[in-house]
């Protein structure tokens, strides 16, 4: 039995009411047990709450070291008499009487019985005379006294106790008698004794003091690591106790964040490989390992699962049950409480977005008791934790075993398994087994501390128990180890520990296992089968917790190993005796058992305390939480981070590969207020998604959810709306990615590259890696940090492979499979840019994969493919891109052979000439204008698209085709006005003019040089065409690339609105003449119909009103500028009359248009559309050109340019007509 004394004063024992049992014969103190030092503590500290003196509240830690210390020496002393100096108080006693006298010693002796009365004189039973002269053993009491008079001295002089200094205050004793004196006295006597040490004894003693004069746990440390020589192994067990008491005070005094919150060390494996296989040697010899070298063993065997093939595939989402089905039931408008009730669309959903796997958090049949707990606390809607369970029965209220049986089914349908959680470090503090089987549960007779009280309410809903947490939760004063159970049939109170992992405050709602006995081992072992056999994937939550290592640590502390828990250390064992009763862990008995039986059980432990790769390693799981991913992408301590992974892959690259990486968990901040929304996220989870392991993505982490949803919600709080562009973005840069992990899982041919900036440094804020799958290669580069990253990646890191211990490491080009050999080039493409990228295998091979990349832009690049340059095209489009990504390497080298084309017809199209073209045929241009000549411009066009095309165009021919249309314009418009210039000119034709002629000057331009543009453009498009119309030419001579640029130049005002109309009305010949076909072709024709953008909403399906009138706007534009190709045949009457019908055709449309609503279904029912008719545009051949120019173009009576045709003298002007009709005076003839 423990038993420490200290000097207590007589008006302290009747001021804290300490009883007599308390003192030892010599009227100290005694601290039996670290229970009794409790309740002297609590004895104190009651009195002093009451005098309001808080801060000078004590522990039992402070109170237990405090009589070691004094116990320590008084051992000291006896040993200094019996191996130094025998009688020696004898002889100090004989020189203080004539140092002094021996009236001042007796006075200050007696006075000193009188303050630290010994128990018989505090009784009253011997006077403080008698007692003097008396003799305890065989040895005088006053030897005895000045023995205490010394400690108690010492008592004094430590700082390190001040608040236990009212017990023993010496200062009574000093102001009235020679205290002082004689300790001065009795240190000069031992000056000229024996000395140990090195020091007189006094002095000795004082040591401990002056070392450590503020800290008791400093000084006990001193002396169990110097004065091992004068005391024995008992006490220094016993000084590692008491240490952990000081420990285990700590937890109980300050309050606490914990939990995994801070960033997780990184590993390094020490591992010695020789010393492990003499270890196995001598195993196979049949000898003993020591304590030490057994846990060694343990620790570094290997033993991995062998991963199924779906294994290394999986991507998790998480969700919390009752708040998805609270958040299902406000998306889709109606009440969805139960499992099987999930729409089918969610499940879709997660199938489309390439999740294979579906936790549900919270399916279990909770405990009654967290849930009043947490409302008697103030939240009148909070459930039951999740993780403070009743049984393993799928709860009633998300509609039991039948609902969630449905639910398997579907998801099953869609390829995703089911995942829930097992807690076998505890059930709630009401549970079958806590009602059944309290023998389960770690527990004591007493309560730990004498302050706990249980008077709350009970919380058990069994009539044979009743529960009850520590009265202090409820006030929040105080988080109590142990709850009470009373055995309503015995009587019973048993005290039952709260589980605990030592980082927080106890889970005031559970109830703690005892795995130390066999029973409950197996009883767990059941119950993880009957989880395996509802889902295939088990995530153990704490499971650290029962490693050995840890379970010892929590509840059966090592002495000097405690503190984690208080009151434990009264349970305190070595390891040989822990080792006795549990040889072998826990968790590698489950994974043995699992393999054997349910070989199809995926294994996933949540394990922190750099345990990460002893569960999958040693312990056989197949997957373990790696907080550090989260925690360091987070602050970005990316050199931590990027260490991590080398250690592992210098160690055992298996390890990485068994990690599940997430974001956020539900103990955890939510992903979106840890990394925002913007690159730094997407970063991070293509970190995520990339890097081998299990991704794991939250509840609420696609839709941009920010709150954090607690254990115990049944619903969400915060009004949240899913973020439809978050959701995008991922569907676009991230899902594509999952849909690869058979890419991104392995480790085999993972390797990770250092990033050497222009100065030979390396960048640790990059990482960048490799990783293959059959033919297919990965490179991943991601820049954690704000600022710029410039430099290359070429050596791969240390990789071990083989035997534990061997290591090597590889390049870049080998990796990729990259030829140095000049003429090689390789294309790949940038899955987050989708752009492709072409490179030199020579430079690679020579110096690198050089990468320039801006803070947080990631880059994911795949399917690499050689091509040898034989004619040096590859080789120009590098030296062009430069670095520089394409939509398509294919189409660039197409671009590229496309450009002189290309800039023909941007150079024509953006020069003066068409400005003057555009002036000389404006409508509202009433000055005579001469035509340009651009013989030439069209020349260059023309011999650039023969040479792209590689077929023979008869250029005069297509040339003149092109000048007689410019004329036709002409006609037109001198036509038009001479129809205006009439006595009685028609209405209509002047609401016809105000469409196509609009008043504003620059949409006038527009409108003709988009019909100029198109004129030329299909002319010499059908010159190079097959006999049938086929718009895809446009994409084929990639038009769209000088388009744009022309349509920018002429300041349209959407240059991609008006590409697709261009190549809308080349496809087909649209007719104003019969309405009925017309809006059946807008509303069938795919291309049409993608114009006008059609589009669903509510089952109805809508055009977009500007889209459609700009489509019928142009169909009228065609149509009646084509009515004037024969210009020199054609009547007024005639003209008139055709430009009637269009209009009224044009009309007609507008108006079924504006009625309908833009609804199809209206412009359906008011149109005779029976069967879709499609009327395709026909080729213009050159045969059709030259019969054309020959019958409509007679004044032009020969194939030679048009130029030729003028006279000498003459040039080619186009005729104007004012709006009144009367002609402008000619200088020169047409």
């Amino acid at each position: 039995m423990i038993t420490y004394y200290f000097h207590v004063s007589k008006e302290s024992r009747i001021k804290y009411s300490f009883e007599e049992n308390l003192f030892a014969l010599q009227g100290n103190l005694i601290i039996s047990d670290f229970s009794a030092a409790r309740l002297i503590s609590e004895k104190i500290n009651t009195v002093r709450r009451e005098e309001g003196k808080f801060e000078m509240q004590v522990a039992a830690g402070q109170i237990n070291a405090l009589g070691l210390l004094h116990e320590i020496l008084h051992l000291l002393i006896r040993k200094y008499e019996e191996n130094n100096n025998a009688n020696v108080f004898k002889s100090s006693i004989d020189y203080l009487k004539n140092t002094l006298s021996e009236d001042e010693l007796n006075k200050t002796l007696l006075k000193f019985i009188e303050e630290f009365p010994p128990l018989s004189v505090f009784q009253n039973k011997i006077s403080s005379d008698d007692y003097l002269k008396g003799i305890t053993g065989n040895k005088d009491n006053s030897e005895i006294i000045l023995e205490e008079l010394i400690l108690l001295n010492l008592e004094n002089i430590n700082p390190a106790t001040y608040q236990l200094k009212e017990l023993y205050n010496d200062e009574k004793l000093a102001n009235e008698t020679k205290y002082k004196e004689i300790i001065e006295q009795t240190e000069i006597f031992f000056e000229n004794e024996p000395k140990i040490g090195g020091f007189n004894l006094i002095s000795f003693l004082r040591k401990p003091i002056i070392q450590s004069p503020y800290n008791i746990e400093e000084q006990l440390d001193f002396i169990r690591s110097n004065w091992t020589d004068f005391i024995d192994e008992s006490f220094l067990t016993k000084i590692l106790s008491g240490k952990d008491l000081i420990h285990e005070d700590y937890k109980l005094f300050v309050q606490h964040g914990g939990g995994e919150k801070g960033t997780p060390p990184v590993p390094s494996y020490e591992f010695d490989y020789k010393y492990f296989e003499s270890l196995k040697q001598k195993l196979a010899e049949g000898r003993k390992l020591s304590p030490e070298e057994y846990e060694y063993y343990q620790i570094e065997t290997k033993r991995f699962t062998e991963d199924l093939d779906w294994m290394p595939r999986v991507v998790m989402i998480a969700k919390n049950a009752s708040v998805w089905l609270f958040q299902l039931s406000q998306k889709y408008g109606r009440e969805i409480k139960t499992l099987d009730q999930i729409p089918d669309e969610e499940l879709d959903r997660l199938a489309r977005w390439n999740f294979t796997a579906l936790w549900l958090i919270g399916i279990w049949e909770r405990s009654s008791a967290s849930r009043k707990i947490k409302q008697i606390m103030g939240n009148p809607e909070a459930a039951s934790s999740a993780y403070s369970l009743y049984n393993y029965e799928i709860a009633d209220e998300l509609g039991g075993e039948s609902a969630f049986e449905k639910l398997k089914a579907r998801a099953w349908q869609r390829g995703i398994r089911l995942s829930s959680d097992m807690v076998p470090n505890h059930t709630g503090i009401y549970s079958k087994w806590v009602v059944d089987k309290p023998d389960y549960f770690i527990q004591s007779k007493i309560p730990p501390y004498p302050n706990y009280k249980f008077t709350g309410p009970n919380l058990s809903d069994d009539e044979r128990v009743e529960v009850r947490i520590e009265d202090q939760y409820y006030s929040r004063t105080d988080a109590a180890v142990v709850f009470e159970r009373l055995d309503k049939y015995t009587g019973n109170r048993t005290y039952i520990y709260h589980g605990n992992d030592g980082t927080n405050m106890p889970w005031n709602d559970t109830a703690q296992l005892n795995l130390m006995k066999p029973e409950v081992r197996e009883s767990l072992i059941q119950t993880i089968m009957h989880v395996a056999r509802k889902t295939p994937i088990i995530r153990f939550d704490a499971a650290m917790t029962l490693a050995k290592k840890h379970y010892q640590r929590l509840w059966f502390p090592i002495p000097g190993t405690g503190g984690a828990i208080p009151s434990r250390s009264d349970y305190a064992m070595t390891r040989s005796q822990f080792d006795n009763i549990m040889p072998n862990e826990f968790w590698r008995e489950v994974v043995d058992r699992i393999n054997s039986e349910m070989p199809n059980t995926l294994l996933l432990a949540e394990a922190f305390w750099l345990m990460e790769s002893y569960f999958v390693r040693t312990l056989g799981m197949h997957r373990v939480y790696n907080s550090a991913f989260m925690h360091m992408f987070m602050k970005e301590e990316n050199e931590k981070y990027k260490l991590l992974i080398k250690n592992t892959l210098a160690f055992n690259p298996e390890i990485l590969k068994r990690y599940v990486n997430f974001m956020s968990n539900p103990d955890e901040e939510t992903a979106i207020n840890q990394f925002g929304k913007g690159d730094k996220y997407f970063g991070v989870a293509t970190m995520l998604v990339t890097l081998p392991g299990l991704p794991m993505f939250a509840h609420g982490q696609l839709e941009g959810f920010s709150e954090k949803y607690g254990m115990e919600y049944k619903r969400s709080y915060y009004t949240e709306f899913i973020d439809e562009h978050l959701v995008w973005l991922h569907e676009k840069e991230i899902f594509p990615l999952t849909k690869k992990r058979y890419l991104f899982s392995q480790v085999i041919d993972f390797e990770l590259y250092d990033f050497i900036d222009s100065a030979g440094n390396c960048n640790e804020n990059v990482f960048a890696f490799t990783n293959k799958s059959g033919n297919e290669t990965a490179v991943v580069i991601y820049n954690n940090s704000y600022t710029e990253a410039i430099g290359k990646i070429y050596y791969s890191c240390e990789k071990s492979y083989g035997e534990e211990g061997k290591t090597k490491t590889t390049s870049i080009d080998k990796e990729l499979n990259i030829s140095s050999f000049f003429g090689h080039y390789y294309i790949f493409k940038d899955y987050v840019s989708q752009l492709e990228y072409i490179t030199s295998g020579t430079e690679i091979s020579s110096n690198g994969f050089s990468f320039n990349l801006m803070g947080y832009q990631r880059k994911v690049l795949l399917e690499f493919r050689e091509v040898y340059d034989v004619d040096g095209r590859y080789k120009e489009l590098y030296d062009q891109l430069n670095g520089r990504g394409v939509d398509s390497i294919k189409r660039a080298i197409g671009e590229m052979n496309l450009a002189p084309f290309h800039n023909s017809l941007t150079h024509f199209s953006t020069s003066i000439k068409f400005s003057k073209l555009l002036l000389a045929l404006d409508y509202s241009n009433n000055d005579e204008v001469e035509i340009p000549k651009f013989d030439d411009e069209l020349l260059t066009i023309i011999n650039t698209l023969e040479q792209v095309s590689q077929k023979t165009i008869e250029k005069d021919i297509l040339l003149i085709s092109i000048q007689t249309d410019i004329l036709n314009l002409n006609q037109f418009n001198n036509l038009t006005k001479e129809v205006l210039s009439s006595a009685r000119p028609p209405k209509w034709m002047n609401e016809l003019i105000s469409v196509i002629h609009s008043n504003n000057d620059r949409e006038r331009k527009n409108n003709l040089s988009f019909l100029l543009l198109n004129k030329i453009l299909f002319k010499i498009l059908q010159s190079i065409s097959d006999e049938r119309i086929n718009y895809k030419v446009f994409d084929q001579l990639l038009l769209w690339k000088p388009l744009f640029e022309i349509f920018g130049f002429l300041r349209f005002e959407d240059a991609g609105k008006y590409y697709e109309l261009s190549r809308l009305l080349y496809k087909a010949d649209y007719l104003l003449t019969n309405p009925d076909d017309l809006l059946n072709y807008f509303i069938n024709d795919d291309l049409a119909g993608k114009f006008i953008q059609i589009n669903e909403y509510q089952d109805k399906k809508y055009f977009n009103k500007e889209r459609i009138e700009l489509l019928l706007k142009w169909v009228l534009f065609n149509s009646v500028f084509d009515s004037a190709l024969d210009y020199k045949n054609i009547t007024k009457k005639s003209f008139t009359e055709s430009l009637k019908n269009l209009f009224t055709g044009y009309k007609d449309i507008l108006d079924r248009i504006n009625k309908s609503e833009y609804k199809i279904e209206n412009i359906i029912a008011a149109t005779d559309i029976s069967k879709p008719k499609r009327r395709k545009r026909k080729a213009v051949t050159n045969a059709k050109i030259k019969t054309k120019i020959k019958n409509k173009t007679k004044p032009i009576r020969s194939k030679k340019k048009l130029s030729e045709t003028k006279t000498k003298k003459s040039k080619l002007t186009v005729k104007k007509k004012s709006k009144t009709g009367e002609k402008k005076k000619k200088s020169k003839k047409t």
